[in-house]
């Protein structure tokens, strides 16, 4: 029995629905935390996920193509700009679009998951970028689903945050692994 089925025997059913949303918490904190820290270096995992191109690709973008601010961003990459896959020039124009629009707390926080991204050990980053690539498979209404439930864990207060991360901490690694596979109906967990 799971640490949280143990917390659900003791204290009866007035905690199932609180059980059954800490579930779903953790489904979506591990998914919603690979995805972030996925997204912040979405140009280094195709880098290392690309595979070869069997069929020719479309023309690559120009480095006249981006506006002066992309430039700007991305002159490192301006002498070699056309020797790069087209996939790593568009993750790259995308980025610096997303970039030149993000506010300067936007900007604070993406630097530091940049940061934490690159301290990971390259096993745990090519980890994420496989769960990256397991929640882009599923469908856009489990995608949801899980944006939902990370949307809900972190409007949850700090201290419960903190106790669902000790809790998954605290479960093996196939306890963790039953817990994703189950994931309740929306009508289930609505009624209670």
């Amino acid at each position: 029995m799971g640490i949280i089925e143990k917390g659900v025997a003791r204290n009866g059913r007035t905690h199932r629905s609180a059980a059954a949303g800490c579930k779903a918490m953790i489904r979506a904190m591990v998914l919603g935390a690979s995805l972030f820290l996925a997204a912040a270096n979405l140009s280094a995992a195709q880098d290392a996920a690309a595979p070869p191109m069997a069929a020719p690709a479309p023309a690559p973008r120009s480095w006249q193509s981006l506006s002066p601010q992309q430039q700007q961003l991305l002159q490192g990459f301006q002498d070699k700009w056309n020797t790069l896959p087209l996939e790593k020039q568009q993750a790259l124009a995308r980025g610096s679009q997303r970039w030149i629009t993000m506010t300067p707390e936007q900007r604070a926080g993406a630097q530091q998951r940049f940061k934490q991204w690159r301290a990971l050990p390259p096993e745990q980053r090519q980890l994420l970028r496989q769960r990256w690539q397991q929640f882009k498979s599923l469908p856009p209404e489990q995608q949801q689903r899980v944006r939902e439930q990370f949307r809900r864990f972190r409007q949850m207060p700090p201290e419960r945050r903190q106790e669902l991360r000790r809790q998954w901490r605290q479960m093996s690694p196939d306890q963790r692994h039953r817990m994703m596979q189950r994931t309740p109906p929306a009508a289930h967990r609505n009624s209670r």
